[in-house]
């Protein structure tokens, strides 16, 4: 009987297509804004299992990410919607890149998260968008996330590092690609800064996942984490946004309440979230 035991399956690496096209955001970032990146991904974490969560504010976001996380040493495959990939082009590149792809509201999101949680044992790090789609507070803080990014990494123990940016709002509107070439065409004249920093791992300490309202209690501390981390990019925009954009709507349906007795960036108290039955039962994954 042989007694040698198998090999550990190899660690995912990053194809060289995905490789080239961070290194690709780097420069397009270059052309139009001012790329600041400041805190990191935690040397002991980087081997995953690792999720980075994101704030969403505009459509020109992944690519301030791609060129953040090339900066920073990591190429995450990206939990996007199914709409990128049935694009011709688009699809198949991120299908080459190694990205993976989700249908909201379909019996297949589960596939996804499965998917993911597959991914990052195989030593990759996702990178996923808590609230679902770019946010619309009047005030452009995080919004209410969904509870997907909260149930993939209670169910396979991964870190999750928050991610806030600011900036990506200034280059491209919301309502991009509408108005995209004078949009352009301005940020390469005004090059505004576009500021991302990586923050300290999210405590999920004390959240036990087989309780009722886990994943919610765990959603509000990641974002929770988001907004902090991203109060100290904003220190002088703490109420109001200093670059409006006239295309993005305002909806105030989903505005974030940050856990009991905390302060919000604007100056007010709100209370815990209450476990959100709709949420619960809504598997739309956190990615847009």
């Amino acid at each position: 009987m042989d007694d040698t035991a198998a090999p550990p399956p190899p660690r995912w690496r990053a194809p060289l297509l995905w490789r080239v096209l961070q290194v690709t955001a780097r420069l397009v970032v270059a052309l139009v804004a001012r790329l600041r990146v400041s805190g990191d991904v935690p040397d002991e974490v980087r081997d995953g299992p690792l999720i980075l969560a994101a704030n969403h504010i505009s459509p020109f976001d992944p690519v301030v990410l791609a060129a953040a996380c090339q900066a920073r040493r990591v190429a995450p495959r990206v939990l996007a919607t199914g709409g990128l990939f049935r694009a011709p082009l688009v699809g198949a590149v991120m299908r080459r890149a190694g990205h993976i792809r989700v249908d909201r509201r379909t019996s297949t999101v589960a596939e996804a998260l499965g998917s993911a949680a597959r991914a990052m044992g195989d030593g990759s790090v996702v990178l996923v968008y808590p609230e679902g789609r770019i946010g619309l507070d009047p005030q452009m803080w995080p919004e209410r996330g969904k509870t997907g990014t909260a149930r993939l990494a209670l169910a396979s123990g991964a870190v999750v590092v928050p991610v806030a940016q600011w900036g990506a709002h200034a280059v491209l509107p919301w309502a991009a690609p509408r108005g995209l070439v004078p949009a352009v065409l301005r940020s390469m004249l005004r090059r505004p800064v576009v500021t991302v920093r990586f923050g300290p791992p999210v405590d999920l300490s004390g959240i036990d996942p087989a309780r009722p309202g886990a994943a919610q209690r765990a959603t509000v501390r990641i974002v929770d984490a988001i907004t902090d981390t991203l109060a100290g990019l904003r220190p002088d925009e703490p109420a109001m946004p200093r670059h409006v954009d006239p295309t993005r709507p305002v909806d105030l349906s989903r505005r974030h309440r940050r856990g009991r007795g905390d302060v919000v960036p604007d100056g007010a108290t709100a209370d815990v979230l209450a476990d959100d039955d709709a949420d619960q039962a809504d598997p739309a994954p956190d990615a847009t």
